[in-house]
Order: structure tokens, then sequence, then C-alpha cells
């Protein structure tokens, strides 16, 4: 299977990168957003295609709100929400308004790997903290506090990316309430809580964005489409208002006007909801088949936990295992997947590979993993 040259990731023909994480063509929903653009183009006076204001256009944190406050299960203000191009901008403007090149900033071991090129970019110095099923381990954040203060504390609470795991209740007030105390400014990445297959994810870390110095990042690309880079932030007020007087926002006004224009509508006729769903009977399926087929073929020295929700399965190898030396065996069989080494800022996982079931279908998966296992063994 290949893309298209216009994709950001073209895949060779035959080969299976069970590494990619993004929907599958098929599942951008083109006749949905079609649809929505037919009724946005109503707009009257053209508005949307104007200079947009600095928070994000009202209409459409509107209907962002009442989507979210369906999602999370709590009421969301709109006044609480300003949209981004995408959480990799929000990231991005972050590290720019709240931090400086040198800066200390926690993440956890493993984390998201591109949000690593992003610190690099603003030549930010990441500590990373330690991990196990019930995500961040917030004692150890408190222990890093009293040797280091950090700009901000990057942390992916709900299927995490790469290990799918999720910040227990209990921890998330652990975390809010040490965040309050130290006035630790916590960046939560919230972009896979919308994808739960299993079970409910406790509530998000923007529930408490107004009593503690949490920002929320949200977005469209894993619950609509990539292609629209349209997200959301959710910060108290007073964070909010620091953003809205950047440079950025100030010269080019509201980020993507027209776009969120378009994804109001796709809100408002019920689209969206109809595509999450569609996504989440579409991803639980392929997790659990590629769960099954894992569980069968693979020894007992490779272990993984089966993710409530998110794109995600974290594969561990035995010790001494390098998972990099393993790809450039795996891609001479076909078959790529994502070592364990890039979502690390201690140069360590090695023995770790991120595997994701949301680019192919059911069947190959399947062959993807066989492929998967045949190399592991011959390696």
């Amino acid at each position: 299977m290949s893309t298209a040259s216009s994709s950001q990731k073209v895949i060779p023909a035959g080969m299976i990168d069970l590494g990619i994480g993004q929907p599958s063509p098929w599942l951008l929903p083109a006749a949905a957003m079609q649809k929505a653009a037919g009724h946005c183009a109503k707009d009257p006076g053209c508005v949307l295609l104007a200079y947009g204001v600095e928070q994000g256009d009202g209409h459409f944190r509107l209907a962002l709100s009442g989507f979210l406050e369906g999602i999370y299960g709590m009421p969301v203000e709109p006044a609480h929400l300003l949209v981004t191009n995408g959480a990799s901008q929000a990231i991005d403007l972050i590290c720019t308004l709240f931090s400086k090149a040198g800066d200390t900033i926690f993440v956890e071991e493993p984390t998201y790997f591109l949000a690593r090129k992003i610190f690099a970019d603003h030549q930010l110095e990441p500590v990373a903290l330690p991990m196990d099923e019930d995500g961040l381990i917030v004692d150890a954040v408190e222990g890093e506090l009293k040797r280091s203060r950090p700009a901000f504390l990057y942390s992916i609470p709900t299927y995490h990316n790469p290990t799918s795991a999720c910040l227990s209740g209990a921890r998330r007030k652990q975390l809010v309430e040490l965040c309050r105390r130290y006035e630790l400014l916590v960046v939560a990445d919230e972009v896979y809580h919308p994808l739960s297959y299993t079970s409910v994810p406790p509530p998000p870390l923007a529930a408490f964005c107004t009593s503690a110095p949490v920002i929320s990042l949200g977005s469209f690309s894993k619950i609509l489409a990539p292609g629209l880079r349209l997200g959301w932030l959710q910060a108290a007020p007073e964070v909010i208002e620091r953003i809205v007087r950047c440079g950025l926002l100030d010269s080019g006004g509201g980020l993507n006007p027209f776009t969120s224009g378009v994804v109001r509508s796709a809100l408002e006729l019920g689209l969206v909801d109809k595509n999450l769903a569609l996504l989440k009977d579409t991803y639980s399926r392929r997790m659990q088949a590629m769960c099954a087929a894992l569980r069968s073929q693979t020894p007992e020295s490779i272990r993984f936990s089966e993710p409530s929700g998110g794109f995600f399965i974290w594969l561990s190898l035995p010790e001494g295992r390098d998972a990099l030396a393993i790809l450039s065996k795996a891609k001479e069989r076909n078959i790529e997947f994502m070592p364990g080494s890039k979502f690390s800022s201690r140069h360590g996982l090695k023995n770790f590979l991120r595997l994701s079931f949301a680019y192919y279908d059911t069947p190959d998966l399947l062959k993807g993993i066989e492929r998967l296992v045949a190399v592991i063994g011959e390696c």
C-alpha cells in the first residue's frame, strides 16, 4: 500500500508500517466535510474569509464547548477555549510564551517523540519522569520539584502516546494538588481523550484548568481529519488573555477562521459525533484483533497491555534486545514499527516498540503482526 506524494508519510508499495499514527485514508470524512463546507459557505458577509478574532470565532467556540461537554461530562465555557492550528502548534506557542532557551521542563518517560523535537527547537532541557501502567508517577514529580523548578510539565494523561496508559483518577487529583502547591504549569496533551473503547477515562485535566495552572490541548486531527490543522487549548481566562496578546495573534488574527467555520458546521450538523462513533467502532475492532494476534503468536517474554483507547500498543521485548536493530531486519521483510528509543529523553527504552492500529484495516494488521513476529523470532 502506498499513499499519494502529497501526504506527509509515503509508504512504499508492499510495506506495512505499523508505526504510522494517523487515520486510514478511507476514514477521512470527505463527504461529511463537503457537506459541512456547503453549509458554511452560506455565511453572510464572508466573515470567515476575513482576519478572525484572536481567541477564535465565538460561534465555533460555542459549538466546540457543547461538543466537549458531551465528551467530558462537565460544563465547558467558550471563554476558556482558544483556537489553535492543532496540538503541535499549541505546544510550540506555549514554549514560546511560557519558557525560554535553557529552561528545564518535565516530561514523561517515554513521551511523544515529535513533542521532543519541538522542545529541542526551543532549546529546552527535558527531565524525564517515570511512568507505570497507571500513568505518570506523581510522587516522582514532587521529588524532582525539590531539586529543580521547570518552566512546565508536559503530560499525555489519557491514552498516552506511545504507551496508551491512562492516568488514574487518584493520580490526576494528586497531580493537580501538586501543581497548585508548587505553581507548576501542566501542559496536558489530551488529544486522545475522546477515543475510548473499553472503559470511560477519568475526567480530563481540562476539568481543573480554572482552579490550577493547567493548559489542556485538543485536536480534530485524531477525531475528524489531520489535514484540517485545527485544534484548541483550554485554560483559565488569565492564561487565554496572555496568549491572545502575543505577537503571532496580534499580527495574523485568530488561527484558522475559515476551517473553524467549516468544522463548526460539522459540529452543528452532527457530523463530528457520527464520525467519532465510526472511529471508535473501527479502532476498537482493529485493536482487539491485533491484541489477539499478539497474544496467540508471541512468547510470554514479549509483553504488552491491551489499551482501553487511543491509537497504540506498547510492546516490551526482553532486556538486552534492541528494537532499532530489529527494525533494520524488519524493513527487509516489508514491516515497520516505531522503536522505543525515539520516545526516550534518557537514550533508553531500546527494548520497546510502538505499534499503531489506526492506519490499516484488520487483514493488513494481522499480516503485519505475522511478519513482525517472524522477524523478532529470527533476531
